[in-house]
């Protein structure tokens, strides 16, 4: 049921990508040329949203479809990690004038050159994981090397 419900939203959510035309390089193009208020329209109103849905959730303590307690943790602040990510992500969005959510959509139209954005996607993914395994060797030997030093 969980798969069912999972698989209903992803259809909603790219019904709603499409309509909207957020698929559309074009469209992607100029909100970054600042020649179209669109996108940032729909990135704001989903901002919005977010934000209602959230307070909403904590007010009237909402339970999952499986009756679970949502439980909303806060997170760090780390802006040297969030801004270097962002970075990346915009290049990748501002290059592609795709971001991760409507590369199924464009294969699904088939437009062949998401190949190319999923082949990115993918590229993107497993550089990480290594990275990050390699950071988290690194963050172990010098906490590590402080230990050993007390």
């Amino acid at each position: 049921m969980k798969t069912l419900i999972t698989i209903a939203m992803g259809m909603i959510f790219g019904s709603i990508i499409i309509a909207s035309g957020a698929f559309s390089w074009s469209v992607i193009n100029d909100m970054f040329h600042f020649r179209s208020f669109h996108m940032f329209g729909l990135l704001f109103s989903a901002i919005a949203t977010a934000a209602i849905s959230l307070i909403v959730i904590k007010k009237w303590k909402i339970r999952d479809i499986t009756k679970q307690k949502i439980e909303i943790k806060p997170k760090p602040l780390e802006l040297k990690n969030n801004a270097i990510g962002g970075l990346i992500f915009g290049i990748g969005w501002g290059i592609t004038g795709a971001c991760t959510a409507p590369i199924f959509i464009i294969l699904g139209i088939k437009w062949y050159i998401g190949l190319s954005l999923l082949s990115g996607a993918i590229i993107g993914v497993v550089l990480y994981a290594l990275l990050r395994q390699g950071f988290k060797l690194k963050l172990k030997l010098k906490h590590e090397s402080r230990i050993s030093k007390a």
